[in-house]
């Protein structure tokens, strides 16, 4: 680990050098491009100093234990090294979780999908509901939010949905999320006050750039009709939404939130490339088993990840078991203490099967 860490310190140096060097700055995609390499290397290389300076001031505490007679310094000396010693193990720590392999995907984009399973209307609300709770979220860490498509029902319901979020890591906090999520609750139709169950699914995305997937124009087939609203009502007296159908695979993605037909035409684009490359990242995925089991969760949209008690005010992801008693809090975007506790659980997981390799 130490070897590799000194290569990461030396890389990261030369890049130093060369993005402030103005004949490489003249070419200002290559110049982008060293400068977000840099930045990648950055946490690690700052950890790994932190390390080293832990690791000096132990030594040096230690040549202090050795050749002072005093007492008094004596015990400074040695609380020194308790101290030192537990930031030691706590910077490793850190740095072996640093190292694991990370996701390409984690910096992009994302595209989310939320779709009404089973339970009719109230599906419906309750995916109005998840799409609130991400939306929030979003608001929450300032990224930006661009709707794709809504198919809605007369009651404020989602059958289904599809929004873009834009920021910093987007992909890295939200893929957890994909799978089905239910909820227990009694609807307001509901007048015996019994408890029903619904079921909503959600599929996270990553933005795909062009390079890596390649659609051939003769495997789609577009259609183009006019734009509908909440409930049905027309919003638009133009043929501008956009239907695109991925003939091999089946896949049909429309967009109808831009007046333009060829912005909703791009977006539809984006969606199509985003799905066929989840399927092929899942097909992908499904034949290297390892790799599967060092996932939390498979991604999976007919996995049942999460569950939504309303008389309980409580949720509970059942990947990790973890309940909490904060629903209306959650449910209001605040949900970063279980992304961080699903992706802690990834990180040991890694690191448990790195172990086991080793």
């Amino acid at each position: 680990m130490l070897e590799r860490l000194n290569f990461i310190e030396n890389k990261y140096e030369e890049l130093s050098i060369k993005i402030s060097d103005p004949t490489v700055m003249a070419d200002q995609k290559e110049w982008r491009k060293l400068c977000k390499e840099h930045a990648d290397l950055e946490t690690v290389v700052m950890k790994y100093r932190e390390y080293k300076k832990a690791e000096e001031d132990l030594e040096s505490a230690k040549e202090m234990l050795q050749e002072e007679s005093d007492k008094e310094l004596r015990e400074m000396a040695q609380e020194e090294i308790r101290e030192l010693t537990g930031v030691i193990e706590e910077k490793h720590q850190e740095l072996k979780i640093l190292l694991l392999p990370k996701d390409p995907n984690d910096d992009k984009d994302v595209f989310v999908e939320i779709r009404a399973g089973a339970g009719g209307e109230e599906a419906a609300l309750f995916a109005a509901n998840l799409t609130r709770m991400y939306t929030r979220y979003a608001e929450r860490k300032g990224w930006k939010i661009e709707t794709i498509s809504i198919n809605a029902t007369d009651i404020g319901g989602f059958k289904e949905i599809v929004f873009m979020l834009k920021g910093a890591g987007a992909y890295s906090r939200l893929k957890y999320e994909s799978g089905a999520h239910r909820v227990q609750r009694v609807p307001d139709t509901e007048s015996s006050g019994r408890i029903h169950t619904s079921t909503a699914t959600v599929a996270v995305l990553p933005e795909v750039d062009d390079v890596e997937i390649e659609i051939n124009a003769n495997d789609i087939r577009i259609d183009v009709f006019r734009a509908s609203g909440h409930g049905g009502q027309c919003v638009n007296t133009t043929d501008s939404a956009v239907r695109i159908t991925h003939l091999p695979s089946g896949i049909v993605v429309s967009c109808q939130d831009e007046k333009s037909q060829l912005k909703n035409k791009e977006k539809a684009m984006k969606v199509l490339k985003s799905r066929l490359f989840e399927k092929a990242e899942a097909e992908r995925s499904a034949s290297i088993a390892e790799d599967r089991k060092s996932q939390v969760g498979t991604g999976d949209r007919s996995e049942r990840i999460r569950t939504y008690n309303y008389p309980q005010g409580r949720v509970t992801d059942h990947r990790i078991g973890l309940t909490l008693y904060k629903l209306d809090s959650y449910l209001d975007g605040d949900i970063d203490e279980v992304l961080d506790a699903l992706i802690t659980a990834e990180q040991a997981e890694k690191m448990k099967a790195i172990g086991s390799n080793d």
